[in-house]
């Protein structure tokens, strides 16, 4: 591994470290953790600030975001990812266009790029302006240096090589016909499936209540649709994932509940409730905030059939043959979003 890009894995080893104390609320440390009380201090200020500033961003799910990086920001694992990346001897100047739709869903953009020896510009998401600085502001504090090497965009984009943007479908299409003429990475929305297959345990389906509500639900990678067994006993799965009913005490939530709800009685839908989620059969794959879709099969190879046609609109699958219930918020440093291996992309751009 050659010596810079060494220094810039332990100086996000370092960044790691700090998540972890942050995930876990620990009190400063001591010297020891490379930061001084009162910056230790200003940093949990920020974690703190996005609470206020985005309702979605509760504590809970923010410092889970902290702790799953922390648990992937380790040198062994930096190391095995760069596997094979040679020393960038043509940095490229890279803009990223951030989503916001989980605390810090943007840092894997820019922990790549930077990591890389590239340029990040980044534009931040008007939904999560606070915890990517947060990071980078650590960060920095280990690498002095590494303040040369990003900037944060305010305006239109411009004096750029390369484009990683992250939007809906509709910011998509005007992503792609925007920057048409770099090299890019553009993604649209997707959500994520279960596949059940009727002998899952207690457990694994107490799991599948964390890819279901882990961040309320609003991460590409949450299922939102099930596919099961035409004798499936929902009943099992209600009972499996009571625990998640305090999600009906969260005002955003709760309010994406009881709007679908109104809306599909008005509209004479059959649901199926329990309080706190919405089970809705329906064919589509994206279901609203507060409502999981699901979908009866007689046979898994149509089940198959189907995940083939909508592929595109698929993020990640969960069941048995798949990821196993509970992982599909616990992504690794390789598992990229829609499936398109940034560092490969990066690696191209130095030709």
């Amino acid at each position: 591994m050659k010596v810079y890009l060494e220094h810039r894995i332990q100086t996000f080893v370092q960044l790691g470290k700090i998540m972890d104390l942050l995930a876990q609320n620990s009190p400063w440390p001591g010297y020891d953790c490379g930061l001084t009380e009162e910056e230790y201090h200003v940093v949990q200020a920020a974690v703190d600030a996005c609470k206020t500033y985005n309702g979605w961003f509760t504590e809970t799910e923010i410092r889970r975001s902290l702790a799953a990086w922390a648990s992937e920001l380790q040198t062994d694992k930096l190391h095995a990812w760069l596997n094979g990346y040679s020393e960038n001897n043509h940095p490229k100047k890279v803009a990223i266009i951030c989503a916001g739709n989980i605390p810090a869903v943007g840092f894997h953009d820019v922990l790549s790029v930077l990591i890389t020896g590239n340029y990040a510009i980044i534009k931040l998401s008007t939904d999560d302006p606070i915890l990517i600085p947060a990071m980078l502001t650590i960060a920095s504090r280990f690498e002095p240096e590494l303040p040369q090497h990003f900037e944060y965009a305010t305006g239109k984009l411009q004096h750029f090589d390369a484009v990683i943007a992250t939007g809906s479908n509709a910011t998509s299409v005007h992503f792609k016909n925007y920057f048409e003429k770099y090299p890019n990475i553009i993604r649209k929305n997707r959500n994520s499936v279960a596949v059940l297959d009727g002998s899952e345990t207690k457990e694994e389906l107490e799991a599948l209540g964390h890819d279901i509500f882990d961040y309320f639900g609003l991460g590409c990678r949450n299922v939102t649709k099930l596919y099961l067994p035409q004798d499936f006993d929902l009943d099992r799965i209600f009972e499996a994932i009571y625990p998640f009913k305090e999600l009906a005490n969260h005002n955003k939530f709760a309010n994406n509940y009881d709007y679908n709800k109104a809306i599909w009685l008005l509209n004479n839908e059959d649901l199926i409730e329990n309080g706190f989620v919405l089970f809705k059969q329906d064919e589509n794959i994206a279901s609203p905030v507060g409502s999981v879709f699901y979908e009866r099969y007689t046979h898994i190879d149509e089940v198959k059939q189907v995940l083939e046609a909508k592929r595109e609109s698929i993020q990640c699958v969960v069941g048995h043959g798949y990821l196993p219930f509970g992982s599909a918020q616990c992504p690794t440093l390789t598992d990229y979003a829609d499936g398109v291996d940034t560092l490969a992309f990066l690696k191209g751009l130095q030709g």
